[in-house]
Order: structure tokens, then C-alpha cells, then sequence
């Protein structure tokens, strides 16, 4: 079956420099490839600066790449035009990191959840109150929600007021920009289990892009590991993180803290000097990484 995302050879380059001075380009992202099966959460982690948020950004045209192609469907969303691309944003949304600057503080939630309807010309007014009402039940929040403004809700309400807008218009595709980095750990696992819960309700399909290795061994089924713009390995969530062979995923996990009572792990230190630009290469079934033969 034909994988819903698939990215191939993806380049960004931003220019880097002084005003007055020479300037340089700084490839971001570096020719990378993955796809995301419908219906998978698939992992993107790395440290900051790794480049998984302009990788994502990217596929939504939020920013133009510089080279390489992405199929959403079988179609190059490369090489649509602006209005075919706005067509199919109702197709594609993001949550973004942070709950606080993401939504407009002057405008409240129900115009917030209101407003990409109106952009797509999608309903009456009438129908798309009732839209917005039920996408706040969709999400655990009252319809009273939607007369208020966003400084008026927690940090994980507000995620939940960002999620609902990302699926105003019903996507098939999200790209979950470090959803619950910005959030109380007590109130992380809610925000994941309402993810997960809509994923299987609405059969969505994620890029979970994260750091915090142990969230995504839990829920996401494949991984690609991220350092310096490339993707150093790929497989299951099992495969990396178990039997990690690129060692710059070694150092990541080595730095995981154990729960274990008594145990520590040994860290791994690496300073990217010895890091090499390699191909990925098979090291197990449906196994990748970027290692020497």
C-alpha cells in the first residue's frame, strides 16, 4: 500500500551571516528521506536544533524547501500551485510546541476554531458554531470554551484549543510539533492519551516530533533518529532503541535516565567530531542507519 507522506531527498538551506559581512548557506535539513504509513505515529526525535521542526514545517509548505520532493497521497506537494495548496492544507494541519503563542490572545476560542471554516468557505454560520462546539467536546473541553480567550486556560487546555483547531477541518495528516514539551509532566500524559485516543477515533495519522526519548518508544511504532540536519537511523521503535547502531542514538539513550531503583546507565559522550556524512544502510530488517560496511 502507498505510504500517506513520503519524503524523499529533502534539502533546507537558510543563509547565515552578518548584514555586512560574506554569507554563508546553512543546510538545516540535509537530504532526507522517510515515509509514514496511514494511520502510524511515526517518531522524529533529536536534540535541538537537529532540524525535525523544519523537517516538519517543510512538509507542510510552511516554509519552502530548497530541493527534493513530498508526496502527500501520491501527490508532490512540491510542485502545487498556491491556491491547489490551500486546497489540500484542509488535508494537513499542525499543533504547535508552545500553547501560549500559538493561539491569538485577542481572539476567542470559538473564533480561533471558527476561523479556518471560514477560510475554506466550509458551512453556514449556524453550522459552524455547531462545528466548533463539538470539536471542543471532541477535545475534553465545555462549549461554554468558545466565548472565552485563551489567557483564560491552563497550559494543557490550551494545547487541547490548539489540537482542536488543527482538526477544524477534519486532516488526515498532523504533524505534532513537541505537543507536551511546553507542559506540566503531571499533565503530559493527558494531552498523549487524548492523541492517541484521536487517532484511533478519527483514524489520523502523526509525525511526532519530540526529545524525550521514552514518550516516543511508547507511542509511536517506527523512528527516525535526527543529528545535524540528517537522519542517522530509522526503524521501529523497538529496533532503535534496543539495539541502537549509530552512535550518536547510543549517546541519546545513554542519557535517558533509568527508573529502574539502583541502576544507572553508563553515558555515552558524543561531540560529533567523528561524525560522518554516511548513506543509511540496512543493519536489521527494515533496520537503518548510518554506518560504515
Amino acid at each position: 500500500m502507498m505510504p500517506l507522506v513520503d519524503v524523499r531527498n529533502l534539502v533546507k538551506e537558510f543563509t547565515a551571516g552578518r548584514a555586512f559581512g560574506p554569507r554563508r548557506a546553512v543546510r538545516a535539513v540535509d537530504d532526507v528521506s522517510f515515509s509514514v504509513e496511514r494511520g502510524e505515529m511515526f517518531g522524529l526525535v533529536g536534540e535541538s536544533g537537529s532540524g525535525k521542526t523544519t523537517t516538519g514545517r517543510c512538509l507542510l509548505r510552511l516554509i519552502e524547501p530548497t530541493s527534493g520532493q513530498m508526496f502527500f497521497d501520491g501527490r508532490d506537494v512540491c510542485q502545487l500551485r498556491p491556491r491547489e495548496l490551500r486546497a489540500a492544507r484542509r488535508n494537513f494541519q499542525i499543533v504547535f510546541q508552545d500553547p501560549y503563542s500559538s493561539l491569538n490572545p485577542r481572539m476567542t476560542v470559538g473564533t480561533l476554531l471558527e476561523e479556518p471554516l471560514i477560510v475554506h468557505h466550509i458551512g453556514t454560520a449556524g453550522e459552524r458554531r455547531a462545528r466548533v462546539s463539538r470539536l471542543l467536546d471532541l477535545v475534553g473541553l465545555p462549549a461554554a470554551a468558545a466565548a472565552k480567550y485563551p489567557h483564560e486556560f491552563s497550559g494543557g487546555q490550551r494545547q487541547r484549543i490548539g489540537l482542536a483547531r488543527a482538526l477544524a477541518l477534519e486532516p488526515s495528516f498532523i504533524v505534532a510539533d513537541e505537543p507536551v514539551s511546553a507542559l506540566d509532566v503531571s499533565i503530559q500524559a493527558q494531552v498523549i492519551n487524548l492523541l492517541m485516543d484521536l487517532q484511533e477515533r478519527l483514524h489520523l495519522t502523526y509525525l511526532f516530533i519530540a526529545h524525550d526519548l521514552r514518550l516516543v518508544r511508547q507511542v509511536c511504532r517506527r523512528v527516525a533518529v535526527m543529528y545535524r540536519g540528517r537522519i542517522v537511523e530509522l526503524g521501529t521503535a523497538d529496533q532503535v532503541f534496543a539495539h541502537p547502531a549509530h552512535a550518536y542514538t547510543q549517546a541519546l539513550l545513554s542519557a535517558t535516565p533509568s527508573h529502574e531503583p539502583g541502576v544507572t546507565s553508563q553515558r555515552i559522550r558524543y561531540d560529533g567530531s567523528s561524525f560522518e556524512r554516511l548513506s543509511l544502510r540496512e543493519v536489521g530488517p527494515g533496520h537503518l542507519a548510518a554506518v560504515g560496511g
